[in-house]
């Protein structure tokens, strides 16, 4: 195993503040850059697809064809995390994203009035993901020690929440004033920015290698194996995968920016950033304070907020009032992704880190391009606003039942409880 080849450094080493770490910042900047891109790409496709086809079906494959490679790839993707330099391989998945944009470039300089191109660029840039989510999440660990972990955490989401905001609102502004070209452009550039920002970060604490399992197979299931007997960290993954899949709402803004609030692409990108403002606003907080108690209890509660804020929403025919509640679903889901990801983190040894992140980002994919598929589809069939409705009746649901089934995770107080 490449990849853990280090010794952690001494417990009684001094710490010096977050900011100040060897590398912190710039893996901050270049994962910053490479989300802006992500961000600004994903609306710019969703728009330009749903333009040429003004179906909602179209919308749904959009999510499906980033989907599928990724869910094929991401548990080989784990054990290469773990067997392998982390760093080299997110520079290489950053590679191939870089190449997506230029691909989508491509297609918009050739005015393509044909999804299917579009459709093969994303099968490509989600089998990319399915190395960067692992990659990105086992990396955060070895550039800053553990007891640093939870606050790196909250600042890292909470930064990553700026691209999540600017992103779309850049992305609309970006396609009204030169279409896709224009924004496919700015996306190539952030990933080559992102790459070079990279290059300087020190990988500093790792712990020492560990002999991995025989075969591939058991390699590859390691992650599944011990989310299994981790009921907790099983509990936090599967409600959170759950909850977005059945209430999240993402995929149906394009449809609710022009045919129930009328709004343009620029309200399309306010929307979307509505969401990352109160992502940021409760990282922000969660940075300095923190969750030191109930924290299982914190984590249900979040995810009530989420379904209410997301059933608000459907429901509403004004601009502000959609705003207000995707800002609070931004929040509450800021919560959630909080908990679940300092549970994972501190639960997991580093070995096993890009298995177990692998299986994670599973989920998280899981939720994210299923859940649109979910939407887009439920859209066509009933309409967008009975689509909206029923997912977030569905996420309160999950919210009950999952109480019943995890009592272990609703319990849970301190993080370290997870161990």
């Amino acid at each position: 195993m490449t990849s853990a080849t280090q010794s952690l450094p001494s417990s009684s080493e001094p710490l010096v503040p977050l900011h100040r770490q060897s590398g912190f910042l710039s893996f901050l900047l270049s994962r910053l850059a490479a989300v802006f891109a992500m961000q600004i790409q994903a609306i710019v496709v969703a728009w330009q697809v749903y333009d040429i086809t003004r179906d909602p079906m179209a919308l749904a494959y959009v999510g499906l064809a980033q989907f599928l490679p990724m869910v094929l790839l991401l548990l080989p993707a784990g054990d290469f995390v773990d067997r392998f330099s982390r760093k080299r391989i997110l520079q290489l998945s950053w590679v191939v994203q870089g190449l997506c944009s230029a691909l989508l470039l491509t297609l918009s300089l050739n005015g393509s009035q044909s999804v299917s191109g579009f459709y093969a660029v994303l099968a490509l840039f989600g089998a990319a993901r399915a190395f960067t989510g692992p990659a990105l999440q086992s990396l955060l660990p070895n550039i800053v020690p553990r007891a640093q972990l939870a606050s790196a955490i909250a600042l890292n989401s909470s930064i990553m929440k700026v691209a999540v905001i600017l992103g779309p609102l850049l992305g609309g502004i970006l396609y009204g004033l030169g279409g896709g070209s224009l924004a496919y452009s700015v996306c190539l550039g952030c990933f080559i920015g992102a790459l070079l920002l990279l290059l300087p970060v020190p990988i500093r604490y790792v712990e020492a290698a560990k002999t991995l399992e025989s075969t591939a197979i058991k390699r590859f299931t390691a992650g599944i194996r011990y989310i299994r007997y981790q009921p907790i960290i099983l509990g936090a993954i599967s409600l959170d995968l759950f909850a977005v899949l059945l209430g999240g709402v993402v995929a149906l803004l394009p449809i609710y920016a022009q045919e129930v609030l009328h709004v343009g692409p620029e309200g399309l990108g306010a929307l979307r950033s509505a969401i990352a403002v109160g992502a940021l606003l409760m990282g922000l907080y969660l940075g300095i304070r923190g969750i030191r108690r109930r924290a299982g209890l914190v984590m249900f509660v979040a995810v009530t907020v989420f379904g209410i804020a997301n059933l608000v929403f459907a429901f509403s025919t004004f601009f502000w009032l959609s705003m207000v509640a995707m800002l609070v679903a931004g929040a509450a889901d800021m919560i959630s992704v909080y908990v679940r990801t300092t549970l994972i983190q501190l639960a997991t040894p580093d070995e096993m880190r890009g298995r177990v992140n692998a299986v994670n980002m599973l989920f998280i994919g899981s939720s994210n391009e299923l859940g649109e598929f979910r939407a887009g589809s439920m859209a066509a069939w009933f309409g967008a606003v009975p689509a909206a409705i029923i997912g977030g009746i569905g996420t309160l649901a999950v919210v009950g039942a999952w109480m019943k089934i995890f009592p272990t995770l609703r319990q849970v107080d301190r993080f370290d409880d997870a161990r």
